[in-house]
């Protein structure tokens, strides 16, 4: 590269760095849920590069939080270990068995394998479940479906006193029951939880697609409450985006600021949507 080059790579730099100030002051303190899964998840580079952003986000004074899935990990071991699983509407029953084996991927390998890359990154990260101080108390969602759980209680104090430690929470979509029981919680589900119990700033929903679209396929970058509603009415948000704009409307209401659903596969997504005047992907608000 000639020197040319590099000087004018280094004033784009300085100038994205001087341009951040604003955003930079208005999240210090904030406290931001991120939903990790999909790409971010499917290599090693894809870690790392997502554990270097948690990690810049706590040195500037945001309190990120980190929720995973692990679905494909789960269907892997359970491939491994021959658990057949029965299937009830297109969903899974997740019985004695396998309940096992989905808290044992999800709070042991995938949930590590997240603190070692933050924590390799400069970071103080540890990992939790919703089991963990009680955090997220649950009821079965629905007895045909075995141990999948709905979020009943929470009890966010253990954040916050991570929080005082700067200390990056990593949390495994697991609850207990009121009978000791353990229950698996869809990763959505459990972030929308988290980041109301929390009143966050933003709820970071990451994904493998551009955002919220239009019946044109256009990406809507801001949406109200009822906007969302008349789209999934008409049949123009349908599939998997339904239970991620169900999320971002039940974390509104439990009085999260704003949610965005943004393209995970997009480098440095968070940190784009977060320090950036066009941000990235659809942000949803309150009307």
């Amino acid at each position: 590269m000639k020197k040319q080059d590099m000087n004018r790579d280094w004033i784009a730099t300085a100038r994205t760095l001087s341009q951040a100030l604003p955003y930079l002051q208005r999240y210090a303190g904030a406290k931001v849920v991120i939903k990790l899964g999909g790409h971010a998840m499917g290599s090693d580079e894809a870690m790392d590069d997502f554990a270097r952003d948690v990690v810049l986000m706590r040195h500037v004074g945001i309190n990120p939080v980190i929720v995973h899935g692990g679905g494909p990990m789960i269907n892997a071991m359970l491939e491994r270990l021959e658990i057949k699983s029965d299937f009830v509407n297109g969903k899974r029953v997740t019985d004695a068995a396998t309940v096992e084996v989905v808290e044992m991927v999800l709070s042991g390998v995938v949930n590590k394998r997240i603190v070692q890359a933050i924590n390799r990154q400069g970071g103080k990260a540890v990992g939790l479940s919703g089991k963990d101080a009680s955090l997220m108390t649950c009821d079965q969602t629905n007895p045909d479906l075995g141990f999948v759980g709905t979020p009943a209680d929470m009890d966010a104090t253990i954040l916050h006193e991570l929080f005082a430690n700067d200390t990056i929470p990593v949390i495994a979509p697991l609850g207990a029951g009121r009978n000791g029981e353990t229950f698996n919680v869809n990763g959505d589900t459990a972030a929308g939880a988290i980041a109301g119990a929390l009143e966050a700033d933003r709820l970071l929903l990451l994904t493998d697609v551009a955002g919220v679209k239009n019946a044109d396929g256009e990406v809507l970058t801001e949406l109200k409450a009822q906007k969302i509603k008349d789209l999934t009415a008409a049949g123009v948000i349908a599939g998997g985006m339904i239970p991620k704009t169900e999320t971002a409307l039940n974390a509104i209401e439990r009085g999260v600021r704003a949610v965005v659903i943004l393209d995970g596969r997009a480098p440095n997504a968070c940190l784009l949507e977060l320090f950036t005047e066009h941000g990235a992907g659809s942000m949803i608000r309150a009307d």
